[in-house]
């Protein structure tokens, strides 16, 4: 995998970016574990810069900022974790997007864009993705992604402080051999 690339309108790059989440702060706080105040802090960024830079180089965590091409200023986020090889061949998919950049297709760009390419370097079969039951516009998302509602997930994850129930849906990368 590579730490840059171009799709259509989009440049995606591996790095950590405060002021995205200093812009998102209330967006995101409902719908996200609890940061403690030093998260928004450049210190704390640089060091999990650093983290995610060297899971990366291990195969372990990819985390690829959007920026509108031509633009120093990120609009989201497509994360991929939670690695499995074996029997299982899969990981788990995570998003987040600017408030001033939703309704405009860049999320289904990127993550149309990323899954093949993740699908294809490290061999997976299969993504998960977790979404809050209200998350209409994430459900949607998936869903033309063809991502497939495989379950429902009681108290699954603690969001802004409190276990939440989430909707398990999953992609299964097509079979190249039938092709």
């Amino acid at each position: 995998m590579l730490t840059y690339y171009q799709s259509e309108r989009l440049e995606l790059r591996i790095l950590a970016v405060l002021d995205f989440y200093e812009r998102n702060r209330n967006t995101l706080e409902p719908v996200e574990p609890l940061r403690p105040q030093y998260f928004y802090t450049i210190t704390y960024q640089s060091r999990n810069l650093t983290w995610e830079y060297n899971a990366f180089l291990k195969s372990k965590y990819i985390r690829y900022w959007m920026f509108r091409k031509n633009s120093n200023i990120p609009i989201g986020c497509v994360c991929f974790s939670e690695f499995q090889g074996g029997a299982f061949h899969r990981c788990m998919i995570g998003y987040k997007l600017d408030q001033t950049a939703t309704g405009n297709g860049y999320m289904q760009e990127a993550i149309a864009f990323l899954l093949p390419l993740v699908a294809k370097h490290y061999e997976m079969h299969r993504f998960e993705a977790m979404v809050l039951p209200e998350n209409e516009s994430s459900i949607r998302l998936l869903e033309h992604l063809h991502f497939v509602r495989e379950g429902y997930l009681h108290s699954f994850a603690q969001i802004n402080g409190q276990y939440r129930d989430h909707l398990l849906y999953t992609y299964i990368v097509p079979d190249s051999s039938e092709d």
